[in-house]
């Protein structure tokens, strides 16, 4: 295959019919190391028992989606009625914006682009807090309170944040959301990555929902759970008023009848939910060690089932690794459309099953070694 001279394309995660008509690989054959799901696929109990509830489309789900909520109260530690669910956690990132219309919102980047969308179709303007690479991309919270203004009305941090998989624990959490709250800010967390995060450092911050009322945390199934087509979000706050008025807007039913059962089977799975964990922790430190050693390439702590990555070996860009692994039929994600790491050194790599990491990296290996 010959190298493209063509305008350099980007591919997310997911785009792997763009990838088929693009270099002519059959995309069953592409491994998905883009995408950031979890590599054992869904819940087997969910698999084996959902089969069992299909006529639950025959009738509308609960308005209240009571079952459910107490489900993820109890998978997520806090309580069933700071619990609201919808369709994806993308449903819910807009609603809570669209309710809180802020002036100004402080994004914390780079990151997911959703956000900032939501935030202009508001009516609202953006702000970047740019995490440093000399820093390795960790969230300062002195400094990060430092650039807070008179008009930000929301502050936005994924955590672990997507692309760098680097974290912010809940005791500097909580000097940020002390800061928004004498401010009167409100912080969405968005814990799309969180129930990856190590079991020594949980980064979560379900357990400040009874100490302060400012912040909502974002979660959905799509990655921890393999399941992003059922569009299976929650959203947990402590601000019950701003939570009444979200749930106000929310048009009713907004979760589908199959997601509603499917959610109380994969959320108790607990076999599936520990071996999960283990092989992230397992794989992540295995490679977060390996990549330690090269003399070519630099890497930060990761704390989500991800890890970039920076090129230091000169000549080589993001673009070059991407296409070199995309001929094996590896997928990677080059990160050079994140804001912040444009520079065409970094990308991203998120893990998957043992042997199929090592190959990655012996891939790898070739071109940065």
């Amino acid at each position: 295959m010959s190298h493209m001279t063509e305008g350099k394309e980007h591919f997310h995660g997911s785009d792997l019919e763009k990838i088929e008509q693009h270099f002519g690989i059959p995309r069953e054959s592409i491994v998905g190391f883009g995408a950031n799901v979890n590599p054992l696929g869904i819940s087997p109990q969910m698999r084996q028992k959902l089969l069992d509830q299909i006529d639950v489309i025959t009738s509308y789900p609960d308005p209240e989606y009571t079952k459910l909520r107490e489900h993820i109260a109890e998978y997520a530690g806090c309580r069933s009625d700071q619990v609201l669910v919808g369709n994806g956690c993308t449903e819910l990132i807009s609603l809570f914006i669209q309710v809180l219309r802020p002036t100004e919102a402080l994004i914390v980047s780079p990151t997911y682009s959703e956000y900032e969308r939501e935030v202009h179709l508001a009516g609202g303007r953006v702000r970047y807090y740019a995490l440093q690479e000399k820093d390795g991309f960790r969230l300062d919270p002195d400094a990060f309170c430092a650039a807070l203004k008179d008009d930000t009305g929301l502050c936005v941090i994924c955590n672990p944040n997507n692309p760098t998989s680097t974290a912010t624990e809940p005791d500097d959490m909580r000097r940020i959301l002390a800061c928004c709250r004498e401010r009167n800010i409100f912080v969405m967390i968005d814990e799309t990555y969180a129930e990856f995060a190590p079991d020594e450092c949980s980064v979560s911050c379900t357990g400040l929902l009874s100490e302060y009322d400012n912040f909502v945390i974002l979660r959905g199934v799509s990655k921890f759970f393999a399941a992003p087509g059922l569009r299976l979000g929650y959203a947990m706050t402590g601000a019950s008023e701003l939570y009444a008025r979200v749930k106000e807007r929310q048009n009713p039913w907004t979760l589908n009848s199959l997601a509603d059962a499917a959610g109380a089977l994969m959320f108790t799975d607990t076999d599936y939910i520990e071996r999960t964990r283990l092989l992230i922790s397992s794989e992540r430190e295995r490679i977060y060690r390996e990549l330690l050693t090269w003399q070519n390439v630099k890497v930060y702590k990761p704390y989500a089932n991800f890890i970039l990555v920076r090129i230091r070996k000169e000549g080589v860009t993001s673009y070059d690794v991407f296409l070199h692994a995309i001929r094996r039929g590896l997928m990677l994600r080059d990160c050079s459309s994140f804001p912040g790491l444009e520079d065409q050194t970094f990308f991203r790599l998120c893990f998957l099953m043992p042997d199929k990491n090592t190959e990655l990296l012996q891939c790898l290996k070739e071109l940065l070694c």
